[in-house]
């Protein structure tokens, strides 16, 4: 994976607002590789502990991280209810980066 599609996939992450969630497939369409949501999700596999990996998900509203836990009391803070893996009301939650920057 290139070093400018980590920066920008990870960039795209750090603007996801508080409480908002967006899916891998929309990371990758907003960096310009419709077809590398796999990529987003490598890409993911290493960062620091405050960046806000908890607010990505699959397409269809699952957190699909290997951290669930971790992930779920994250999003609770934040006002996003899980309910088993799978982030609730997800499309009034979903940022979508390419209509909303």
């Amino acid at each position: 994976m290139n070093e400018l599609f980590k920066k920008q996939v990870f960039e795209i992450i750090m603007l996801i607002p508080e409480g908002r969630v967006t899916s891998y497939g929309a990371i990758a369409r907003a960096v310009g590789y419709p077809n590398h949501a796999r990529h987003v999700g490598n890409a993911l596999r290493n960062y620091e502990e405050d960046f806000p990996a908890h607010r990505v998900c699959n397409a269809s509203g699952r957190i699909t991280a290997s951290c669930l836990r971790d992930f779920v009391g994250k999003l609770k803070i934040e006002g996003v209810e899980v309910n088993e893996g799978k982030i609730q009301n997800f499309k009034e939650v979903f940022w979508n980066p390419l209509e909303e920057l």
